[in-house]
């Protein structure tokens, strides 16, 4: 199987897509599946000319869904002038080579999809090296079938034929490139851990926004910190994180982190090349779960976030679920039936701002154990103390009365421990 976007041709990408349920599963769960995957190869720039919907009684090994059925597809790829075929699911290396010779076009699969607009959308030289990573990892099981060609010049016994030499001298690029990106990325690691140590010496509580893709989460993340990132309609339409700085109604200054959006069945190599990325997620004080309220399938939208947190380790971290798209009457009904499956929730609408006021009060409420309401009173000599105050919390009011400083100020709890007992006021 080759990548999407072919360096041979200047034809337009014109998909077809391939759909599978298995037995007696819910056609509504497989078109909705479906609808996502038109929704994929729209945001990979393809035009879907037609799919198909199959449902089986088992996988067949070599074909997928059968030879007949492969056969009966590929007489409407012709009629319809398709020159891509796209499956919902994924394939094996021998699948998709058989596939592609009964179709006679490129056949990809769901993570190959998702892998090529992840790195039509990876900005950042982090993000292309996880992209990166990903792709060798997927590449990894099917260079055997890149070298079928030359399989048939293969010498007698104890000599190897070329295709095998290739095959083993590519695997070996492969590998050696992979321990380079993951080097890389362990300096990139190691560069986030110092900004968390930074952040965590001021004392500032770190937010996270998780979510299934195209929930919401960047409209939020501009709306909350005028960040200024893009918030298109697509998914995936944001991979870089982005984090800025958000003050509370409390005067509590937090930072607040976007990450990339996730999807049911997301490929299990993607979460481990974006592991660099994704610890801001372990990291987090609170994590706040964007939730478009307004999706038909919204719970099993849920149980996906969910099971990537669960792979992230990150299942018990504190949640706040954020009802979005309040503003129409279906995200509205849904968020109040929602509401039971989490111990915190609000409702907001990030496209109107209705809510979001509420939303911010409710995390001011429960970080309220990580910062302090003091009234002080400083001697005027302590200037490093005074300088502090300024640096790690908010000063809301400051007076000078003889030789010391009457100070009202928001600070986290781990600097007022470090403050002089005699200088807080009762």
């Amino acid at each position: 199987m080759t990548p999407m976007h072919s360096t041979q041709s200047d034809d337009p990408e014109r998909a077809w897509l391939v759909a599978a349920t298995l037995g007696d599963a819910p056609r509504a769960e497989i078109e909705d599946s479906l609808r996502e995957l038109r929704a994929l190869a729209g945001t990979a720039r393809a035009e879907v000319v037609g799919e198909t919907l199959c449902r089986l009684r088992a996988l067949q090994p070599a074909t997928y869904i059968g030879r007949g059925k492969a056969q009966q597809i590929a007489a409407d790829l012709q009629a319809a002038g398709a020159n891509l075929v796209i499956f919902d699911d994924d394939l094996t290396p021998a699948q998709g080579r058989s596939l592609e010779e009964i179709f006679g076009m490129r056949v990809v699969d769901r993570t190959q999809l998702i892998l090529d607009i992840f790195a039509q959308r990876a900005l950042t030289l982090e993000g292309r090296l996880q992209i990166e990573l990903a792709q060798l990892h997927y590449l990894i099981p099917r260079l055997r079938g890149l070298w079928t060609h030359l399989e048939r010049q293969k010498g007698g016994i104890g000599l190897k034929g070329p295709g095998e030499k290739q095959l083993e001298l590519d695997r070996r690029r492969i590998e050696q490139r992979i321990g380079r990106i993951r080097d890389q990325l362990q300096l990139v690691r190691q560069r986030r851990a110092e900004l968390r140590r930074g952040r965590r010496r001021h004392g500032w509580a770190l937010l996270t926004l998780v979510g299934y893709t195209n929930a919401g989460k960047s409209t939020l993340l501009n709306r909350l910190t005028n960040a200024g990132v893009l918030a298109d309609d697509q998914l995936f339409a944001t991979l870089d994180p982005t984090t800025r700085q958000i003050q509370l109604p409390n005067h509590q200054l937090c930072l607040l982190t976007d990450t990339v959006g996730f999807i049911r069945k997301l490929p299990h190599h993607l979460v481990e090349s974006f592991k660099a990325t994704l610890e801001e997620v372990n990291e987090a004080d609170l994590l706040l779960h964007v939730i478009d309220a307004s999706q038909p399938r919204v719970d099993e939208q849920i149980d996906a976030v969910e099971a990537v947190l669960r792979e992230l380790g990150a299942q018990n971290k504190p949640v706040l679920a954020v009802f979005n798209k309040t503003d129409l009457d279906k995200g509205r009904n849904q968020a109040i039936r929602l509401a039971d499956r989490f111990r915190h929730s609000t409702a907001i609408s990030a496209a109107t701002g209705e809510g979001t006021t509420a939303l911010c009060q409710t995390i001011a409420d429960l970080l309220r154990d990580r910062v302090a309401h003091l009234h002080l009173k400083i001697p005027a000599g302590e200037g490093k103390t005074i300088a502090a105050l300024h640096a790690n919390g908010k000063v809301l009011a400051q007076k000078v009365r003889g030789k010391h400083l009457h100070i009202e100020a928001i600070v986290s709890a781990s600097h007022a421990a470090t403050l002089d007992p005699r200088w807080i006021e009762r």
